[in-house]
Protein backbone atom coordinates (compact mmCIF):
# COMPACT_ATOMS: atom_id res chain seq x y z
CA UNK A 1 0.00 0.00 0.00
CA UNK A 2 1.33 3.04 -1.01
CA UNK A 3 1.10 6.35 1.02
CA UNK A 4 1.22 10.38 1.07
CA UNK A 5 4.87 10.33 2.11
CA UNK A 6 6.20 7.41 -0.90
CA UNK A 7 8.45 8.88 -3.19
CA UNK A 8 9.12 12.41 -2.09
CA UNK A 9 11.67 14.15 -0.75
CA UNK A 10 12.78 13.86 3.70
CA UNK A 11 11.57 17.13 4.45
CA UNK A 12 7.96 17.18 2.49
CA UNK A 13 7.53 13.37 4.59
CA UNK A 14 8.13 15.19 7.65
CA UNK A 15 6.04 18.08 7.07
CA UNK A 16 3.56 15.67 5.65
CA UNK A 17 3.92 13.32 8.97
CA UNK A 18 2.89 16.11 11.19
CA UNK A 19 0.03 17.26 9.04
CA UNK A 20 -1.74 14.03 9.38
CA UNK A 21 -4.91 14.14 11.62
CA UNK A 22 -7.24 16.04 12.35
CA UNK A 23 -7.53 19.80 13.24
CA UNK A 24 -9.91 22.09 14.68
CA UNK A 25 -10.73 25.48 13.47
CA UNK A 26 -9.53 28.55 15.20
CA UNK A 27 -10.34 31.15 13.12
CA UNK A 28 -11.08 31.52 9.63
CA UNK A 29 -10.39 35.22 8.49
CA UNK A 30 -9.92 37.30 5.35
CA UNK A 31 -7.36 39.94 5.08
CA UNK A 32 -8.10 43.00 3.35
CA UNK A 33 -4.98 44.62 1.23
CA UNK A 34 -5.24 47.39 3.68
CA UNK A 35 -5.03 44.92 7.13
CA UNK A 36 -8.91 44.95 7.28
CA UNK A 37 -9.69 41.68 8.61
CA UNK A 38 -13.63 39.72 8.23
CA UNK A 39 -14.71 37.00 9.83
CA UNK A 40 -16.69 35.47 6.89
CA UNK A 41 -18.43 32.52 8.88
CA UNK A 42 -18.32 34.94 12.63
CA UNK A 43 -16.39 34.82 15.52
CA UNK A 44 -17.33 31.50 16.74
CA UNK A 45 -16.65 29.57 13.26
CA UNK A 46 -16.48 25.82 13.07
CA UNK A 47 -14.36 23.58 11.07
CA UNK A 48 -12.31 20.72 10.89
CA UNK A 49 -9.68 19.78 8.37
CA UNK A 50 -7.82 16.26 8.09
CA UNK A 51 -5.23 15.21 6.48
CA UNK A 52 -4.37 11.58 5.77
CA UNK A 53 -1.44 9.37 5.34
CA UNK A 54 -2.49 8.25 2.41
CA UNK A 55 -2.52 11.57 0.90
CA UNK A 56 -6.56 12.33 1.32
CA UNK A 57 -7.89 15.37 3.27
CA UNK A 58 -11.07 17.34 3.69
CA UNK A 59 -12.02 20.65 5.09
CA UNK A 60 -15.50 21.84 6.28
CA UNK A 61 -15.99 25.35 8.02
CA UNK A 62 -19.55 26.61 8.92
CA UNK A 63 -21.21 29.42 10.86
CA UNK A 64 -21.60 28.51 14.41
CA UNK A 65 -25.70 29.05 15.96
CA UNK A 66 -26.67 28.49 11.88
CA UNK A 67 -30.74 28.67 11.98
CA UNK A 68 -32.33 25.16 11.60
CA UNK A 69 -35.11 24.35 9.11
CA UNK A 70 -38.97 23.95 9.66
CA UNK A 71 -38.51 20.17 8.39
CA UNK A 72 -35.65 18.15 8.36
CA UNK A 73 -36.38 17.72 4.65
CA UNK A 74 -34.13 20.35 3.18
CA UNK A 75 -36.04 19.86 0.20
CA UNK A 76 -39.04 21.82 2.14
CA UNK A 77 -37.05 25.00 2.44
CA UNK A 78 -37.88 28.11 0.80
CA UNK A 79 -35.09 29.00 -1.81
CA UNK A 80 -33.76 31.85 0.38
CA UNK A 81 -33.02 29.81 3.20
CA UNK A 82 -31.39 27.45 1.63
CA UNK A 83 -29.28 30.35 -0.10
CA UNK A 84 -28.70 31.69 3.53
CA UNK A 85 -27.68 27.35 4.89
CA UNK A 86 -25.80 27.68 1.83
CA UNK A 87 -23.63 31.05 2.00
CA UNK A 88 -22.89 29.70 5.73
CA UNK A 89 -20.92 26.74 4.88
CA UNK A 90 -17.88 25.92 2.77
CA UNK A 91 -16.03 22.40 2.27
CA UNK A 92 -14.25 20.35 -0.05
CA UNK A 93 -12.34 16.95 -0.12
CA UNK A 94 -9.73 15.69 -2.28
CA UNK A 95 -6.18 14.64 -2.39
CA UNK A 96 -3.12 16.69 -1.00
CA UNK A 97 1.05 17.38 -1.57
CA UNK A 98 3.41 19.07 0.61
CA UNK A 99 6.39 21.50 -1.18
CA UNK A 100 8.67 21.60 1.95
CA UNK A 101 10.72 24.00 0.89
CA UNK A 102 8.37 26.61 -0.46
CA UNK A 103 6.03 26.13 3.00
CA UNK A 104 3.29 25.21 0.69
CA UNK A 105 0.38 22.48 0.53
CA UNK A 106 -1.72 21.82 -2.40
CA UNK A 107 -5.45 20.66 -2.22
CA UNK A 108 -6.37 18.88 -5.19
CA UNK A 109 -9.99 19.15 -5.13
CA UNK A 110 -12.41 16.40 -6.33
CA UNK A 111 -15.46 17.51 -4.84
CA UNK A 112 -16.94 20.91 -2.88
CA UNK A 113 -19.62 23.12 -1.98
CA UNK A 114 -18.53 25.57 -4.56
CA UNK A 115 -18.76 23.74 -8.26
CA UNK A 116 -16.01 26.17 -9.76
CA UNK A 117 -13.51 24.43 -7.39
CA UNK A 118 -13.82 20.57 -8.49
CA UNK A 119 -10.55 19.48 -10.20
CA UNK A 120 -8.82 22.32 -9.59
CA UNK A 121 -5.65 22.68 -7.47
CA UNK A 122 -5.51 25.38 -4.40
CA UNK A 123 -2.25 26.03 -3.11
CA UNK A 124 -2.03 27.32 0.86
CA UNK A 125 1.06 28.34 2.33
CA UNK A 126 1.44 27.12 5.74
CA UNK A 127 3.32 27.80 9.05
CA UNK A 128 3.03 25.71 12.15
CA UNK A 129 3.49 27.69 15.18
CA UNK A 130 3.46 25.35 18.33
CA UNK A 131 0.56 23.35 18.54
CA UNK A 132 -1.39 25.75 15.71
CA UNK A 133 -1.60 25.00 12.01
CA UNK A 134 -2.03 28.46 10.04
CA UNK A 135 -2.92 28.13 6.43
CA UNK A 136 -3.19 30.73 4.10
CA UNK A 137 -4.18 31.45 0.24
CA UNK A 138 -4.07 34.41 -2.03
CA UNK A 139 -7.11 35.91 -3.01
CA UNK A 140 -6.95 39.24 -5.55
CA UNK A 141 -8.16 41.43 -3.01
CA UNK A 142 -5.99 39.74 -0.23
CA UNK A 143 -5.47 36.35 1.31
CA UNK A 144 -7.86 33.93 3.69
CA UNK A 145 -5.95 33.15 6.42
CA UNK A 146 -7.14 30.16 8.50
CA UNK A 147 -5.39 29.14 11.95
CA UNK A 148 -6.26 25.28 13.07
CA UNK A 149 -5.32 23.54 16.73
CA UNK A 150 -4.99 19.94 16.42
CA UNK A 151 -8.44 18.25 17.27
CA UNK A 152 -8.69 17.30 20.65
CA UNK A 153 -6.48 20.13 22.12
CA UNK A 154 -7.80 22.89 23.69
CA UNK A 155 -6.98 26.52 22.63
Amino acid sequence: MSGATDHVPDEARAVSEVLVGAWSLLECAEVMQDGAKRLPFGDRALGQVIYTADGRMSAQLVRAGRAAFASDDYRAAPIEILAEAFQQYFGYFGRYTVDAVASTVTHFIDGASIPNLENKAQVRTFRLEEDRLVLEAAMPWGFIRNTWIRAGTRA
